[in-house]
């Protein structure tokens, strides 16, 4: 019997990424051996590439280059780059990196897949080789984005917003489900504007329903909702469903009104307090994450200051800051970048200064609660869960000893919270 042969895939960036990979596995399983981000030796290494900002691109290329030098060294016997890079700059690593096999783009599975002499299989459509622990899923409900916001390169890569036909949804629920999932990680580029394209409306709260319907799905989490616009009818859904978490992604980017225009963000620093009033007053207790820029063309230390301010009122559970990259073709890409690399670093530091104060102050509230806490995974001499209101890698985790309690992966549990720093809870099993 012939040894089947090895592809890793590698993955860089976001979790809509991880999706892509997981798709792109599930169609390989029967011809292949497949691994994810394996260090171990592999006939193929298929990198799915991010071409979000710098630091995301220059990761990518030493990616593929180190791959390359494998190849060369005769480790590796074909090297297939895919995914945001790709796509936006093909020619360019066409020319660049000859020694790699194929570039493709974000929407090329099939042609990925011929390279790889495999069929693609239509009907495996919503089957993935889930990478994450068996218990949580990512669930991509559209891809690409219709907004125009002057920062982004997304939409030039990914394209026009185009939603998923519910049915088909809950096809891939039911499926993961069926494996044992029981959190879903519910993303998009924007996840408010969910069947306006192939519905006429935007049917969020509607989906949301229905996913909780699926039996084994105990817990839906909502990541990545644009501000403008914001459906208020998703915050009741929110409310009343008891699957759904008390948590919600809502990038932000910033609150200075100019550079809100700037960024054609479509929202007022009036508004966006308002909006925030309003998901804090429907959703009692929600757990708030945001993304803010910092260094973004113009932006001035008044302009900091008042996004200072702003961090500083509304005490946001979770916040992650990025630095303005300079991307060709976007509409900032024709303005000066005029604030120096040190300045930007000054003011994501000082932000996260201020956040840690915050998130210590939020943490040191939950001392002495009950908390129903998933377990993701042992670490050392700890059980390693996370709250409602904490999504995997990015927020909280609750650390329980092993010592003494005999807690299972992937299940749920009561937790009262002993002792809280700025970024994890330390627990014991009620």
């Amino acid at each position: 019997m012939q040894k089947k042969q090895t592809v890793n895939i590698i993955t860089l960036g976001c979790s809509k990424n991880l999706v892509d990979s997981e798709v792109i596995m599930g169609q390989l399983g029967d011809k292949y051996l497949v691994s994810h981000d394996s260090n171990d030796p592999s006939d193929v290494v298929v990198i799915n590439t991010c071409g979000f900002i710098k630091d995301a691109k220059e990761e990518s290329v030493d990616t593929i280059l180190r791959a390359v030098e494998s190849k060369k060294a005769g480790e590796i016997k074909k090297v297939i780059v895919c995914g945001c890079l790709s796509e936006r700059y093909k020619a360019d690593l066409k020319e660049e990196i000859a020694e790699v096999d194929g570039f493709y783009g974000v929407n090329e599975l099939p042609a990925i897949l011929k390279d790889l002499e495999v069929d693609y299989k239509k009907e495996l459509i919503g089957e993935r080789s889930v990478t994450t622990p068996k218990h949580f899923a990512y669930l991509k409900i559209s891809e690409g984005c219709n907004r125009t916001c002057s920062f982004c390169a997304i939409p030039l890569i990914r394209g026009r917003h185009k939603s998923r036909p519910k049915e088909e949804i809950i096809r891939e629920v039911k499926s993961l489900a069926a494996k044992g999932v029981k959190e879903l990680l519910i993303i998009a580029q924007e996840l408010t504007y969910y069947g306006v394209d192939i519905y006429n409306k935007r049917e969020l709260p509607d989906l949301l329903n229905k996913i909780s319907e699926v039996d084994g799905i105990e817990w839906i989490r909502l990541h990545y909702a644009y501000p403008a616009g914001f459906p208020e009818e998703l915050l009741h859904v929110m409310a009343e469903n008891p699957k759904i978490c008390n948590y919600l992604d809502i990038p932000l980017q910033h609150i200075s009104d100019r550079l809100l225009a700037s960024m054609k963000r479509h929202i007022t620093a009036e508004k966006t307090y308002r909006l925030i009033d309003q998901i804090k007053s429907t959703v009692p207790g929600v757990a708030l994450r945001t993304t803010l820029i910092v260094g973004y063309p113009g932006e001035t230390e008044e302009d900091f200051e008042q996004l200072m301010d702003f961090v500083s009122k509304v005490r946001f559970d979770r916040l992650g800051v990025f630095q303005y990259s300079h991307e060709e073709h976007t509409g900032a890409y024709l303005l000066k970048d005029d604030v120096s690399e040190d300045i930007k670093q000054d003011r994501a530091d000082r932000i996260m200064m201020l956040q840690q104060e915050i998130s210590n102050e939020l943490n040191k509230e939950k001392e002495g609660r009950i908390f129903k806490t998933i377990i993701d995974r042992i670490e050392g001499d700890h059980f390693i869960g996370r709250t409602e209101y904490d999504s995997p890698e990015v927020d909280n985790e609750v650390l329980i000893p092993v010592e003494g309690n005999a807690l299972q992966v992937g299940e749920f549990y009561n937790i009262r919270i002993l002792k809280a720093d700025f970024f994890d809870l330390y627990g014991e099993l009620e």
